[in-house]
């Protein structure tokens, strides 16, 4: 049986929440103007002129001559926030799930189903917790930084709703965003059966030339991360974008009385904009989320193995000076 691998910090949950905080920032800071965008489509109920490449380009464009660079990248605090919260808490409680599946065994093999219970219950909790940054960044998406309305940062969103709108404002969106925890589970459930198979090539490669694969070299490359995290949620996402689009409806203060609750919402959104309306914003999601899903991905692996294998070295480094002690004395 295989020793389980050494963590930077007290536990190997906690080096996962370190490397998922890390790639959630990163991600962010790349893909933040196309997130913006997103969101503006979303609770938009006219079809954006042109061709998606155009559609996003004009868009862009218009939000740069308005309002410039800081209002290609208002409301990127709660954005990071939120993405970073949300990716360190997820791969926390993932981690803890799948080593209490694990039993102490490395070696244990989990099931297609057993990722999808791990993911699901670690995406409920993420979701229920993080909510309140999602609904501040949503309203800071769709509202002018001028607009009498508008937030000046995260902590003055919440406490404006809090005030205003009470517990039920901050977590307004809460069912969907549960709702929302298939994408998450269905695209790790993916993610990590494709990861699988990638280390059981490479060990077959590795037995092939008579070599044996070592900690340092528990990890795929960039490019088959790449290729993994995108396949993955792009099955993930054509199974369950349209609940994002009713959610940011719900959760966009402007549009309040058009879409007061979730059956008005897609009742609403069926009769006038048929099934097109669920999937609005759909184009400029799969040019986000597909880099942005890889950025995240191919980050939070580099952390994690960068994590795992500096906890080797300074295990390495500790065996050392204790021979080096016992051969003095």
């Amino acid at each position: 049986m295989s020793l389980p691998h050494p963590s930077f910090f007290p536990t190997s949950s906690i080096d996962h929440a370190a490397a998922g905080l890390g790639a959630g920032v990163v991600a962010v800071l790349c893909m933040h103007p196309l997130d913006l965008l997103k969101v503006k489509l979303q609770v938009a109920t006219t079809n954006p002129q042109g061709g998606i490449g155009t559609a996003i380009w004009n868009a862009l464009r218009k939000i740069h001559a308005t309002e410039g660079w800081r209002g290609l990248y208002r409301g990127v605090g709660p954005n990071i926030a939120g993405n970073a919260s949300s990716w360190g808490l997820y791969f926390l409680f993932y981690d803890m799930l799948k080593n209490r599946s694990y039993r102490d065994d490395p070696d244990h093999r989990m099931s297609p189903g057993a990722y999808l219970l791990c993911s699901a219950q670690a995406s409920a909790v993420t979701a229920i917790i993080t909510n309140p940054i999602w609904v501040v960044k949503v309203r800071m998406f769709t509202t002018r930084a001028d607009s009498p309305t508008s937030y000046l940062s995260l902590s003055h969103g919440i406490s404006s709703i809090w005030r205003q709108e009470g517990f039920s404002g901050l977590w307004k969106g809460t069912s969907l965003a549960l709702v929302g925890v298939s994408n998450g589970a269905v695209q790790f459930m993916a993610y990590e059966e494709m990861k699988r198979w990638g280390f059981e090539q490479k060990r077959k490669r590795f037995a092939k030339a008579g070599k044996v694969m070592g900690p340092e070299d528990d990890k795929l490359s960039n490019i088959s991360y790449t290729v993994m995290s995108g396949a993955s949620k792009i099955w993930a996402l054509a199974l369950t974008y349209p609940y994002q689009v009713i959610r940011s409806r719900i959760q966009n203060n402007a549009t309040i009385r058009l879409y007061p609750n979730i059956p008005t919402t897609i009742k609403r959104t069926w009769q006038g904009e048929g099934i097109r309306g669920f999937y609005r914003g759909m184009g400029t999601n799969l040019v986000r989320v597909l880099p942005g899903t890889c950025v995240t991905f191919v980050v939070y692996e580099n952390l994690a193995w960068l994590l795992r294998t500096s906890a080797m070295k300074k295990l390495r480094r500790e065996a050392k000076r204790r021979d080096m002690n016992i051969e003095e004395h």
